[in-house]
């Protein structure tokens, strides 16, 4: 890219926008190492915060010449620094989410790598993030900048190219996994054993820690006109209750009515003594009245829990505390609303597909699809 010191940065990215598409067969820098180098980092499915990143400092580069592409904190207290984080939710949020790039939704500055800090990322930084060669990565890129081996435009441009190219091959792949389910429509519907064994199938994969969040809200949303209750709208994975104000991950509310009844917490590890005091103390700060506040974890549950948490009703003047088996509540469910099975298993395709690809992964979407059209196939 060329002529860009005047631009502003939405029209600096709509022009790398532009020239990756256009040359989206063909790598916009001749060396390839540096292609490579770019290509690793924006399909790294283990952390996507490199990427953010190497586009927020790219991005400064090009919209101030002046500035040092390695300096993306202003308490460095030098001239030519610069606030990615800035950069990043300005302006880098913003075009990810209007193109549908594969990448985190939310700032790469808050993450452990790179919040609070004030040190140039130069080549000998060993930033505490995994995987480390990613960093690595992206910091021998900046370096690339700063030495003048790649320009900041080609390499955003680049960066973009891939993102784009990795975009395209996702929706692809999605398309065709999604087409295989529809030629089984019509089929006899999974059994609720089935379904459990399916999801059972499905928690076993590799960070699997946001799907029994998933299970609760889709039972309650397929089951909401028998019920009379409904699950509000889910927040972030890696939002804290304190942020959030919400009780707990799944809160449900009587239809056409905004008062909690019902709080679930997920842990996909043993429910502590600690883990009820906590909730008690939630409960109480919030000022809330509710019914019910129930942990469903993926691991087993101490009867010491069980026991202590049942005693609490009393003394909370009414509250049912209660530690559930994830994939217990779900076998009851489904033979509760056995006729609901598949609007059950549609809910919770629909939740897995759209959340973000920090909280259910791309390689996670990809692998419930598969495992649903195996299981049908065979039914």
């Amino acid at each position: 890219m060329s002529n860009t010191t005047q631009l502003t940065p939405p029209a600096i990215l709509d022009l790398a926008y532009q020239l990756a598409s256009s040359s989206i067969n063909a790598p916009l820098i001749a060396d390839q190492g540096i292609v490579a180098e770019v290509e690793y980092v924006s399909r790294n499915i283990q952390n996507k915060a490199g990427v953010r990143l190497l586009m927020s400092c790219l991005l400064a580069k090009v919209h101030n010449p002046s500035v040092d592409v390695r300096k993306p904190y202003t308490q460095i207290g030098d001239a030519d620094t610069f606030s990615g984080r800035g950069y990043d939710e300005g302006y880098i949020t913003s075009f990810v989410i209007q193109y549908d790039l594969p990448c985190n939704p939310t700032t790469a500055f808050l993450t452990p790598a790179l919040r609070n800090r004030n040190t140039t990322l130069t080549t000998d930084l060993r930033l505490e993030g995994k995987p480390a060669k990613l960093y690595e990565a992206v910091l021998k890129l900046l370096d690339d900048v700063f030495t003048g081996k790649v320009s900041a435009a080609d390499l955003l441009a680049e960066t973009v190219r891939w993102l784009l190219i990795i975009r395209d091959e996702k929706r692809q792949r999605m398309a065709t996994l999604l087409a295989a389910l529809k030629t089984a429509q019509g089929a006899v519907p999974l059994s609720s054993e089935a379904i459990v064994n399916l999801i059972e199938q499905h928690f076993a994969c590799k960070n699997s820690s946001r799907l029994p969040v998933l299970v609760v809200a889709a039972a309650y949303r397929a089951a909401a006109d028998r019920l009379g209750e409904t699950a509000l709208p889910l927040s972030s994975h890696n939002a804290a209750d304190k942020q959030t104000g919400s009780l707990g991950d799944v809160e449900i509310t009587l239809v056409n009515d905004d008062e909690i009844v019902t709080c679930y917490e997920m842990k996909d590890k043993r429910v502590l003594l600690s883990d009820i005091n906590r909730a008690l103390q939630k409960i109480t700060e919030s000022g809330r009245r509710i019914d019910n506040y129930i942990f469903i974890t993926t691991d087993v549950i101490n009867i010491e829990v069980k026991e202590y948490a049942a005693g609490l009703y009393e003394q909370t003047g009414g509250i049912e505390i209660v530690v559930l088996d994830c994939v217990g509540f779900l076998r009851h469910f489904l033979h509760l609303f056995h006729r609901l099975r598949m609007a059950f298993l549609e809910q919770y395709q629909k939740l897995v597909l759209d959340e973000s690809d920090s909280a259910v992964s791309q390689p996670l979407k990809e692998a419930f699809l598969a495992l649903r059209q195996a299981a049908e196939s065979t039914e």
